[in-house]
């Protein structure tokens, strides 16, 4: 049973407001389904969107981020829960551990090499 969505996103918000509304829907439909959400923990762009949007919806958000951009101060501090990695790797490793589906949306380089890790894993029966 699916209880555990982890996101795959941009930090960025993007420069079409469709990305910022789409994310929100996405989040809600989401607590709709009493699913709770696994991101990248940060306080910007996309990954914002849906841990607010995820919590003003009364669900539990993880995030996983390494402390060296913890330290640049783009963690969120008001999500559920944040586990503090060492390395991006490492953050990916938590993502995918504590998720039971994944979802890609809009992003750059990190959410297509995320996504591809999981695909990969998938594709190797890891």
């Amino acid at each position: 049973m699916i209880k555990s969505i982890g996101i795959f996103c941009g930090s960025s918000i993007g420069k079409r407001s469709v990305y910022r509304k789409k994310a929100a829907a996405l989040a809600r439909a989401m607590a709709q389904k009493e699913l709770d959400v696994v991101f990248g923990g940060g306080n910007i762009g996309l990954m914002r969107v849906v841990a607010d949007e995820m919590m003003l919806h009364g669900r539990k958000v993880i995030g996983a981020m390494p402390r060296f951009l913890a330290n640049k101060e783009i963690a969120h501090q008001k999500i559920s829960e944040m586990i503090f990695t060492e390395t991006m790797e490492e953050r990916k490793r938590k993502i995918i551990a504590l998720s039971d589906a994944f979802i890609a949306m809009p992003g750059g380089f990190g959410t297509l090499d995320e996504i591809s890790d999981v695909l990969t894993g998938y594709q190797l029966n890891i």
